[in-house]
Order: structure tokens, then sequence, then C-alpha cells
């Protein structure tokens, strides 16, 4: 979902930094093998990830949503140089696509992957996070923030993606669409929570930047 005109969104992307060979090979292989490739961050997110990620310089990363592992990529470009990025996805057919890419990025050592209920696996890493971002399941995202709150770092960041879910947050609501009402709250808790501030970016399907306090 773009939000801005189409030559104006084509303007953004072609003056912004390109995506290195190695996740356009991830891309193409994303788009030919795994079912819904539009879960791809996709070039032009995957480049503010990045920056973002060599913004903040984080020792700890978590990523809550795997997919392929574009974007986990994307964000151990930013790590220290012992720095550790932990992944979490549920689909363990997904698991060796990711691991592939891992091993030819030379982010191989410091990138740890989970399978399985990231509800279960977040308690389990005894580990404060300079970075985390989420964009798995938008039923948990409200449950997602309550684990993770309290193991972020001072100053640490948390993006959150497709908070605009494809303008639904600004349509009237079905209430048997569960997804859209809890992207309501959790966007609602986002600027109001008082141990964070919080902006919220209309790139490509929302992308919301939060700062812990």
């Amino acid at each position: 979902m773009h939000f801005l005109p189409e030559k104006i969104d084509d303007y953004v992307v072609k003056h912004s930094q390109e995506e290195p060979v190695l996740l356009k090979e991830l891309s193409r292989e994303t788009w030919q093998k795994v079912l819904n490739p539009r879960m791809l961050s996709g070039s032009f997110q995957g480049r503010v990830l990045s920056m973002v990620s060599k913004l903040v310089r984080p020792k700890s990363i978590l990523e809550i949503g795997t997919y392929t592992g574009y974007s986990a990529l994307c964000l151990a470009e930013g790590l220290q140089k012992e720095g550790v990025l932990y992944t979490i996805d549920r689909n363990e057919e997904l698991e060796d696509l990711q691991k592939k890419y891992f091993l030819k990025s030379q982010y191989s050592n410091q990138i740890k992957q989970y399978v399985g209920n990231a509800i279960e696996i977040i308690p389990t890493i005894d580990k404060k996070f300079d970075l985390v971002f989420i964009d798995a399941d938008k039923s948990n995202y409200l449950n997602y923030f309550h684990l993770i709150i309290d193991k972020m770092n001072s100053g640490g960041v948390i993006l959150s993606d497709n908070v605009l879910w494809s303008g639904k947050v600004v349509e009237e609501l079905d209430e048997k669409d569960k997804d859209t009402k809890v992207l309501l709250e959790y966007n609602k808790l986002l600027n109001s929570d008082k141990r964070v501030e919080t902006v919220l970016l209309p790139i490509r399907d929302g992308l919301t930047i939060t700062r812990v306090k």
C-alpha cells in the first residue's frame, strides 16, 4: 500500500540508497518461491530500517517476524561489531531460506534465529534491547509491546510496521476485524504511554518510530 502519488513515490525510491546485491537476490527468490511475497519489507523500507539501525548503533536487536530474513539483514547493517540480532518467526518452513541468506552475509555470526511463538520466546531471551522491530501478527502487537517495554534500554527504539494497515485505521471499523481493532489500540497506546515518545511515518503501509525514555 502506497499513500503517496505514484510519481512522488518513484522519485523517493530513485533518490534513496540502493539495496545491496545480496538483498536483491533474496528479494528475487522470495518473489519466486514464497507465498505472500508482498510481506517482504522491500528495497525502500529496507533502506529506512538500515538507516535507523545505523543511527542507533545497537548492541542488541530484537526482530519479531523474520519472514525470509530481508529486514533482519537490513537491521544488522547497523549492529556494533560485537552486537547480536535475535529474530523470531513461527513459520518453520522459512527457516532454511532465512539461514541460507544469513550465512551468505557478513552478519552470519551475529544473527540468532528462533522458530516458534514470540510471546513464549521473548521472555527466554535474557537481554536488554537497543532496537526492536515488530512486524508479525497484528493481533498480538499490544502483547509484544508489553513484553518488550521493560526489556528496552533507555534511548532504545521500537519500530512498528503496518500501522496504517492499508488505510483501514481511518475507515469505519468492522467489529469482526480483530487486526484493525488491535492496531487502533496499539497506535493510541504508543502515542499516550508516558514511557515513550512516538512519530508515525506514512512510509509504505505505515512505520512508527518509538523512542523509549
